[in-house]
């Protein structure tokens, strides 16, 4: 955004420059390191704390950095205080060290991640997310309480969700009514697995796992569900409608965005909170987009001259979205301008479930996003009340307590819940404060 960059030199210019601390080093963590060191002037990246340490030196590693390795808050402040690159095990301590203006959170865990998050918000520093699966489990809960410090809680710039809050924020600013927010992907199928995903993981540098997450819709649930929750939205159906333009097959040939608005256009409600979803097979990918209408036939003559159609429905689009590139960005949002990039309006909207990818026995343990036992799918909060349906995001770590046949939901009765964590805790207030 063009304000951030003026504030940015501003901040470098006074030799005072944004100080952030990083919990991650994986994939995208090690590209957000690199941006902010080679490419964001006023700001810098202070510390990282990651449980494999050697991940979190590499980051620095990359541009010849060799940094201090911290074991306690104490030893991080004086880094901090003595600006020497920093890195450390313990991710709470450097949530709380002094020093920061704000932590970024690029873990994709949720239960390791939770303590950092509510530690850095306790300690009054901005938080900015780039873990959906934590922010589409106890995002609401986790803004009340950066509401009650002072801070500022957000899902970053950058990736799906926060590329499509810039655009519904733009499109409701030219006075068009946004009524569903929409994520392009190439590839649909619920019950691809780490097996199945290996060697495009090996070939990226990533987890299998996660990129299995990408591949079976866990991930675009969750991504949906905080715009959802950003915007008071919901889904048109569990699991979202989805049209799949491709038939089923990633290689055919992709149809421009806006020949795919009829597949919505029966389930779109001017006068109603709006929707989430998604497409496959249509470009330009991996974009977003969104729908918007407009009254006033004046207007309407005007988008029709600007070549956007001749409505109802508009269709606006970004036509890519670039992760680690944009992230600093929204670090500077919400430092030098207490903008949140996407964070819950209230209690939560949507939700993300967990549903079986096979059928599942007695005894068996959920292990991980995109795994080989569930797969996440979208669903308004009303019907995961009172259906008492199972947050995938909770059920990590979770043994079945019966057995549950494949593609259904599982609910809280059919498993035995780990004992003393915190993300339960979390999830509990939440929806003792807004169901």
């Amino acid at each position: 955004m063009i304000i951030i960059d003026t504030g940015l030199a501003k901040r470098q210019a006074e030799g005072n420059p944004i100080r952030v601390g990083m919990v991650g080093a994986g994939f995208q963590a090690s590209g957000i390191g690199l941006q902010i060191i080679t490419a964001t002037p006023g700001m810098q990246l202070c510390a990282i704390a990651n449980r494999n340490l050697p991940a979190a030196i590499n980051v620095f590693g990359q541009v010849d950095i060799q940094p201090v390795h911290c074991d306690t808050q104490d030893e991080l402040e004086a880094a901090i205080a003595a600006g020497r690159p920093a890195v450390t095990e313990d991710a709470v301590a450097l949530a709380r060290a002094g020093g920061l203006d704000a932590i970024i959170e690029v873990t994709g865990s949720v239960e390791f991640a939770a303590h950092a998050v509510l530690a850095a918000l306790e300690s009054g520093k901005h938080v900015i997310q780039m873990n959906a699966e934590l922010d589409g489990t106890i995002g609401p809960i986790l803004k009340a309480k950066a509401d009650a410090a002072g801070v500022i809680y957000t899902f970053s710039d950058g990736d799906q969700p926060g590329v499509q809050m810039n655009l519904y924020r733009f499109v409701a600013g030219l006075g068009v009514t946004p009524v569903l927010c929409g994520n392009i992907k190439g590839l649909h199928d619920p019950y691809r697995n780490p097996a199945t995903q290996e060697s495009f993981a090996k070939r990226w540098g990533q987890k299998p796992a996660m990129v299995a997450s990408f591949a079976d819709g866990t991930k675009i649930s969750f991504e949906q569900a905080i715009v959802a929750n950003g915007t008071d939205m919901q889904v048109a159906r569990r699991g979202m409608l989805g049209p799949d333009f491709s038939n089923g097959n990633p290689g055919s040939p992709l149809v421009p965005i806006e020949e795919t608005v009829s597949a919505f256009e029966p389930h779109l409600n001017p006068d109603g909170p709006g929707l989430v979803d998604y497409v496959v097979g249509a470009r330009p990918g991996p974009g977003v987009f969104v729908l918007g209408t407009l009254e006033n036939p004046r207007q309407r003559h005007y988008l029709e001259l600007y070549k956007l159609g001749k409505g109802p429905y508009y269709c606006f689009y970004t036509p890519y979205h670039l992760c680690h590139f944009e992230v600093p960005t929204s670090v500077a949002r919400a430092v030098l301008f207490n903008d949140a990039v996407l964070a819950p309006r209230a209690g939560p909207k949507v939700g993300v479930i967990a549903v079986a990818k096979k059928d599942l026995a007695e005894g068996e343990t959920i292990e991980e996003f995109g795994g080989f036992e569930v797969y996440g799918v979208a669903e308004n909060m009303t019907a995961i009340r009172q259906e008492q349906l199972l947050p995938v995001g909770l059920a990590l770590g979770c043994r079945l307590a019966r057995p549950v046949a494949k593609d259904t939901p599982l609910t809280f009765d059919d498993v035995v819940v780990p004992a003393g964590r915190l993300i339960d805790r979390l999830y509990a207030e939440q929806e003792h404060l807004f169901a």
